[in-house]
């Protein structure tokens, strides 16, 4: 009987909510999602169905994060976590700089 009850409660795993967040010029999204504990960010990005949303989304841990804190896509969610999954930039910051450097020097 003890061993029925640890069973079942070993199969109930906590479950909490957590954010998915992605955002073009155009369109953005904030889901909510609900996970069990030792849920990864991967298996969350998957589970919301997000790439459904935005079939241009490529994520890779290069370009996805927690409150703006890059993680890797094995890292273990918290509750109230903010998945993060950036757009690549279209310009390089200190490209984009150097380009207003010159375009000042012309004036």
């Amino acid at each position: 009987m003890l061993d029925d009850k640890l069973g079942n409660m070993s199969a109930e795993m906590p479950k909490f909510f957590v954010e998915i967040a992605y955002a073009r010029p155009d369109k953005q999204l904030i889901r909510s999602l609900e996970v069990s504990q030792g849920t990864t960010l991967a298996e969350a990005i998957e589970l919301s169905g997000i790439v459904e949303d935005f079939p241009e989304i490529r994520w890779d841990t290069k370009n996805v994060g927690v409150f703006s804190q890059k993680k890797p896509l094995n890292y273990v969610l918290q509750e109230n976590d903010r998945i993060e999954i950036y757009r690549p930039l279209i310009i390089d910051p200190m490209e984009a700089r150097r380009l207003k450097a010159e375009k000042q020097k012309a004036r």
